[in-house]
């Protein structure tokens, strides 16, 4: 694919971003083994990389070609959490690809039906009996499914202010018309989620609904086990529109989808170990 057409500027700035998180550019430069006054002519913007090069620097960053142009603030929720260096790393585990690689020739799922980005709504572990809406997102990254999502809680003592955040990176995979997914928790990194879930088809609207466990290494986020609906909102990353209404809502607010709420319940299934 011929990419100097693309747009250059968000090039730009997300690999000023990427280089800021990984030390000088310089040391950038000498470990890709491209020259750095083209390197910064790529940094401002004047010139978009040969295809050739493109590759070379994604594969750098552990990302995919087209994932380098996307919107800049998009780019920067999708980075935050040191999520490409841990996973690189855990793409490096020879573990790891022969565990893809099955999971990969078990699949038949048309991606098309799943990636994009969804609200997210869960019973809070955190404000019980209130449900949590968080924003989720499916995305290709070359011969992986890859997802990440963000959750956002109100201040006890003032909820028009944020308490607490949380960002969960990790993998998709879909087998057998169910998706698993396995992720880490960024800004902690003290907690691993795992999921799984259905698609539902049964009117215009696109849902997807599911279990999810999470084992966290502190005792102020008890390990739990709940279930989660997923609502698709439509294609591409997160952007601002998708995280500013992330809360925790009364149950029953109009504005939690029915099919959602019917799902979830009343929550008293929800698990935690004490």
């Amino acid at each position: 694919m011929d990419y100097q057409g693309r747009d250059g500027a968000a090039l730009a700035a997300n690999l000023r971003t990427l280089c800021e998180r990984h030390g000088s550019v310089a040391a950038v430069c000498r470990k890709i083994n491209v020259n750095r006054q083209q390197f910064n002519k790529y940094l401002s913007g004047a010139h978009v990389p040969s295809t050739a090069n493109l590759r070379i620097i994604a594969n750098f960053f552990g990302l995919s070609v087209p994932i380098l142009f996307s919107d800049p603030d998009e780019f920067r929720n999708l980075v935050d959490g040191n999520f490409f260096h841990a996973m690189s790393t855990a793409r490096q585990l020879p573990e790891f690809s022969r565990f893809v690689s099955n999971m990969i020739v078990e699949s038949n799922t048309n991606d098309s039906d799943i990636v994009g980005v969804y609200d997210r709504y869960q019973f809070s572990s955190i404000y019980k009996g209130f449900i949590l809406r968080s924003a989720f997102c499916i995305y290709r990254n070359k011969e992986f499914l890859q997802h990440y999502y963000v959750e956002r809680f109100p201040s006890f003592d003032d909820p028009s202010k944020i308490e607490y955040v949380f960002k969960y990176y990790g993998f998709c995979f879909p087998v057998a018309d169910r998706l698993f997914t396995a992720d880490f928790e960024g800004i902690q990194s003290n907690e691993l989620t795992f999921g799984v879930y259905a698609q539902v088809k049964r009117n215009a609207k696109k849902f997807m609904f599911g279990i999810s466990s999470g084992i966290a290494a502190t005792v102020f986020r008890q390990p739990y086990s709940t279930k989660v609906a997923l609502h698709y909102r439509g294609p591409g990353l997160l952007r601002r529109e998708h995280l500013k209404d992330l809360t925790v809502m009364d149950r029953n607010n109009p504005a939690i989808p029915r099919e959602a709420l019917q799902y979830l319940g009343d929550g008293s299934d929800m698990i935690q170990m004490t």
